[in-house]
């Protein structure tokens, strides 16, 4: 959010040596309790008092500043009124839980889906690490239905704060239009009223809600993919569901062996298969990655070739061996095994033209981690 558009203090209605306790017994100045609120850069005492339907001379009186508070430091702490009796549900949301049992195959990634909450509450609730385990018969604990709904409305819309400068001719109603904001929206902002006058070079704070792009069951980590892409990955879902796949001991046992026969570390191959899928034969991603190893057809054409036979990225066998020998395939062309692992989520090409992207780093984080634990 951008830091808030100083503008004037207002001067105190009450002067710098007023007693504190004359503005607290005047009125309720917290019905709803106190909180701690930071300073940002252009924050003043004024602008704070609005934001929290206070007063200045109540900010003065809690916090006990001097020079009526016309100074503030960035990083300074401030005690300032709740605005409502719902501030802190988040304690009472998380602690109504419900449980999941972990059946095979199931992934921490789809569980979160299933539920619909982010992989970073399943961590918190569940007290485990971003390369924990999870095994069948296992419980984890998730968000029960009401809190998850709880959850949902507290959070509210998300906004922006952008600051203009008034120009000659502006007017509220005029800029409110010009912005798409509600008059209402520009006036509360500012501390202003419908009397309020605006000043030519006047800066005036702006307050947008920010609208969420509409999400769709063909999106998945922020890429949206073709109707075609997601059919596809459906069926090939819908044909593992319905014929035998190895458990994730066979499986395990099945890339320790095609790692070496392709002069691979085994630990790598599993950290890597853990990772995508959690050894599950059966996980198809709405990208259409297929199996153990999360490779797409296109790539299962060049592991193919690779391997010099036709694969079948449906059967388990062959899938590992697909990604095996791109894994290989990776590792020559990449200048470091960090690299490599870069590649197989990011493409090697793009790793070393455009660097690793954010969510690259924290994939090739995990594969180490994962690593050194098999």
């Amino acid at each position: 959010m951008s830091p808030f558009v100083a503008l004037p203090p207002v001067i105190s209605p009450l002067p710098a040596r007023a007693k504190p306790a004359v503005v607290v017994r005047q009125v309720n100045s917290a019905p709803f309790g106190w909180q701690i609120l930071t300073v940002r850069d252009g924050d003043n005492l004024s602008d704070i008092a609005i934001a929290h339907r206070s007063t200045v001379g109540a900010l003065i009186a809690r916090n006990l500043l001097k020079d009526g508070g016309g100074f503030l430091s960035i990083g300074q702490h401030l005690w300032v009124p709740r605005t409502s009796a719902a501030v802190a549900p988040t304690t009472a949301v998380a602690a109504r839980t419900a449980t999941h049992d972990v059946r095979s195959g199931d992934t921490l990634d789809g569980i979160a889906k299933q539920y619909g909450v982010s992989l970073s509450t399943l961590y918190s609730l569940n007290k485990i690490s971003r390369t924990a385990y999870i095994q069948p018969g296992q419980q984890i604990k998730v968000p029960a239905p009401a809190a998850r709904a709880t959850a949902k409305a507290a959070a509210g819309p998300a906004v922006s704060t952008t600051s203009l400068t008034v120009r000659s001719g502006d007017t509220v109603s005029a800029l409110a239009s010009r912005l798409g904001v509600s008059q209402a929206s520009l006036l509360k902002a500012n501390g202003l009223t419908s009397r309020s006058i605006l000043q030519i070079g006047q800066s005036l704070k702006v307050v947008a809600i920010v609208k969420k792009p509409a999400e769709s069951a063909n999106t998945f980590a922020g890429r949206t993919y073709p109707d075609k892409i997601v059919r596809a990955a459906t069926a090939n879902r819908a044909y593992l569901a319905q014929h035998p796949v190895p458990t994730r001991t066979q499986t395990k046992a099945m890339i320790e062996s095609t790692a070496r026969r392709h002069g691979l570390d085994p630990k790598l191959v599993l950290a890597i298969s853990w990772q995508e899928s959690g050894w599950n034969q059966r996980e198809v991603s709405v990208a259409n990655a297929i199996g153990a190893m999360q490779v797409i057809p296109s790539s299962g054409l060049w592991a193919s070739d690779l391997s010099g036979s036709k694969l079948n990225l449906l059967d388990a066998q062959d899938n590992i061996t697909a990604g095996t020998v791109i894994l290989r395939t990776l590792t020559r062309g990449a200048h470091s095994e960090q690299e490599a692992i870069a590649g197989y989520y990011q493409g090697l090409y793009s790793v070393q033209h455009n660097g690793l992207y954010p969510d690259t780093v924290a994939y090739v984080k995990s594969i180490l981690a994962l690593k050194d634990r098999m």
